[in-house]
């Protein structure tokens, strides 16, 4: 048991290494999980002692003697009396008629001690007192008087606890102290009778350090039992809870219930006590399990000393774990007010959603109308390109005339001067003599428009680019590098780049900038959400960098 009690420690500090390094946690977390494992695992340890039990009961059975009885009776009543006070006091009548039968009053003050045991449990401390005076000293042999005063030192201790006046309590308290004295007297050194006698003795003088150190060294120098380490333990935690040290109170008290648990023992004191510590440190929902817990096993062991220790404390618990029902209700109720808020906000946002959807229809229908009426003007300006192109066929005859009369360039150009002439004065007769029709051929003519609209777009880039020669880059440098814009020419600029670039130069009014390129203000507006789109950073910023270009501060 010492090598796997050391081994178990070893194992807790290397995992608790390990999960501090990765989520942060100690050995006390390693520990407490440890717990909750074993809690969970405890049924199969009751089925264990289950079937001590049974063998047990099936070896009394079989027993030829009232001595080989005896015996077994002793060791079923060491498995019952901390699983179940019933059994165990049972137990204790039988074992004493089979020590009569043998007539050895050595076996019956045996047996009497037992049933004084289970007395002093449940709290009967008169029965436990007449039985103790009713046993001639006599008939205590030597390995018999360390129990003797084990129980009679429980007995005075447990009625100074629980004594209702200062006199009272002082008054068994001396009897406790000249009984403890007397048990550390007869008991052994190296026992685990004198190594947790010795301790309580320190732990009552106020000498806690002297406890721990002998405890520790003897944990370490004994192979005890689940149940002896249990006890070992839990006297740790109470010297270490004396020094303040309540890291290690815990780490005992997690290590003592651990090992009553998978002793199987339902009389304790570990598992309460650390739900009591737990419930100091707000950790209320394992504080509730483990009094739980404690609770059940002392009702179902019938420990009533138990039972009155424990009342003392779960309504304290109870009471905060309602609270906190209480409060998660009231946060619950709070998060189904704020859900059916947001529910109502969801269904007010669809129907504007509709609302505006059926807006957006609309204005796709107006959109659609005017596809119509820029398809019909698309039609005139096929028949008005058809003219220009005769025209151009016209042009390209009076070429390969000027190829033809080279010679004849000077005179031809004072020719043509007299037919501009002449176009003026038939324009004048058209305007005179009230031919429309032939007026407004001539004046649909776009051409010169055109042409001088492209020249004057190609001059405002020249003069653009020599006021903001990187222009074309700093704009890219705002845009994704996939979405960067890049002319069709050297020193022109494209459709979104002119936008830009007049809104570099302050005009930023969408309906100006239509007018100026001779876009719809749709087109402008479709061009700068498109570019805007393109940004690097934040897409509401990009025109305000724009104007930076050319400062110093552009990024």
């Amino acid at each position: 048991m010492k090598k796997q009690f050391l081994l178990f420690l070893l194992a807790i500090m290397l995992s608790g290494v390990c999960l501090s390094a990765d989520s942060g946690d100690t050995p006390i977390d390693s520990l407490m999980r440890h717990l909750d494992e074993v809690i969970a695992a405890r049924p199969a340890y009751l089925r264990q002692k289950e079937t001590r039990l049974q063998g047990l009961h099936s070896r009394y059975d079989s027993a030829v003697d009232d001595d080989s009885r005896f015996k077994v009776l002793g060791e079923l009543f060491d498995e019952y009396h901390p699983f179940n006070t019933d059994s165990a006091y049972h137990i204790s009548l039988r074992q004493e008629a089979v020590a009569r039968r043998i007539g050895d009053p050595a076996l019956v003050a045996n047996a009497r001690l037992h049933r004084a045991n289970v007395l002093s449990s449940t709290g009967m401390y008169r029965e436990t007192l007449e039985i103790i005076d009713s046993l001639p000293k006599e008939d205590i042999p030597p390995y018999l008087k360390p129990y003797y005063y084990h129980t009679v030192r429980t007995v005075y201790g447990l009625l100074a606890d629980y004594a209702a006046f200062p006199a009272e309590k002082v008054r068994y308290r001396i009897v406790t102290e000249q009984y403890r004295d007397s048990l550390l007297a007869i008991n052994q050194p190296g026992t685990l009778g004198y190594a947790v006698t010795s301790a309580d003795k320190h732990n009552v003088n106020g000498e806690p350090w002297k406890a721990i150190r002998e405890l520790n060294d003897f944990i370490s120098s004994e192979n005890l039992t689940e149940h002896e380490m249990a006890i070992c333990a839990w006297t740790l935690s109470e010297s270490y809870g004396m020094t303040g040290d309540f890291a290690s109170q815990k780490r005992y008290l997690i290590l003592s219930a651990i090992s009553d648990m998978k002793a199987s023992v339902r009389e304790y004191v570990s598992l309460r006590q650390l739900a009591l510590l737990l419930y100091k440190e707000g950790d209320l929902d394992r504080a509730y399990q483990f009094l739980t817990i404690a609770v059940d096993d002392a009702a179902k062991s019938n420990a009533r000393q138990r039972i009155i220790e424990l009342n003392a404390s779960y309504p304290m618990i109870n009471s905060i774990y309602i609270e906190k029902v209480h409060k998660q209700h009231t946060a619950l109720l709070k998060t189904i007010v704020i859900i059916a808020v947001l529910l109502l906000v969801l269904v007010v946002l669809m129907l504007l959603m509709r609302k505006q959807m059926a807006r957006i229809a609309r204005a796709r229908r107006e959109v659609e109308e005017a596809n119509g009426e820029l398809n019909r003007l698309n039609d005139e300006l096929l028949s008005s390109n058809g003219k220009l192109a005769e025209a151009y066929n016209a042009i390209a005859e009076i070429s390969e005339m000027k190829e033809a009369y080279i010679g004849r360039y000077m005179d031809q150009c004072v020719a043509y001067i007299e037919k501009l002439d002449s176009y003026r004065k038939s324009i004048g007769k058209l305007v005179s003599s009230g031919k429309s029709d032939d007026l407004k051929a001539l004046v649909k003519s776009s051409t010169m428009i055109d042409q001088e609209l492209k020249a004057f777009y190609d001059q405002f880039d020249k003069t653009f680019l020599s006021l903001f020669p990187t222009f074309v880059d700093d704009l890219n440098s705002l845009l994704m590098p996939e979405e960067a814009i890049i002319p069709r020419r050297e020193g022109s600029l494209t459709a979104e780049q002119r936008i830009f670039a007049l809104i570099r130069l302050g005009i930023s009014d969408s309906d100006k900038i239509a007018r100026f390129l001779r876009y719809s203000l749709t087109t402008i507006y479709n061009y700068r959400t498109k570019v805007r789109n393109k940004a690097r950073g934040d897409r509401n910023l990009l025109e305000s960098e724009i104007l930076k270009i050319g400062r110093g501060t552009s990024g």
